[in-house]
């Protein structure tokens, strides 16, 4: 795994929904299900990429359970919120230090690749995870569940 690259967002505006749930009860092709016949409803969009979010309660990884809820949403990145389409809600991703890391796969990979960053990379680095929305950035080259699919996972972190 290449290191990744440390950047700092400035805050972001997304529309779109979000379902609650766990590992243990992934609900994600629901949530995205859902989303995807109403996306082109979203007003003021910013780009053409999607994002994947989780919005994980304190202290999630310290005592990490497979059945922890936590908020996951299916959105679009806006210039601004206005107009909100029925069904949809608006999330503001605050300013901070994202370490990015480039994903190429399936969802079947995911899970041996996020067991790198936060039981390898993060232990071993120089931050340590803040509690801020974790997300997917989904853009051109990303193509669902086929293995050239590549997308960039952005990791909440401060420095230790």
């Amino acid at each position: 795994m290449k290191e990744p690259k440390i950047e700092k967002l400035q805050k972001m505006q997304l529309v779109g929904k979000h379902i609650t749930m766990s590992l243990s009860n992934n609900r994600t092709a629901e949530l995205w299900g859902a989303f995807m016949p109403v996306r082109d409803s979203v007003l003021n969009r910013a780009n053409d990429n999607y994002y994947s979010v989780e919005v994980y309660p304190e202290g999630y990884f310290e005592h990490f359970n497979p059945n922890t809820e936590f908020e996951k949403w299916a959105a679009v990145k806006v210039e601004e919120v206005t107009d909100l389409p029925e069904a949809m809600e608006s999330l503001t991703v605050p300013e901070g230090l994202y370490a990015v890391f480039p994903f190429k796969g399936t969802p079947a990979n995911v899970p041996q690749f996020m067991q790198h960053i936060f039981g390898v990379w993060l232990p071993h680095s120089k931050y340590q995870l803040d509690n801020r929305p974790h997300f997917a950035l989904m853009g051109e080259k990303y193509k669902n569940n086929d293995p050239e699919s590549e997308e960039d996972f952005w990791v909440p972190v401060r420095l230790k």
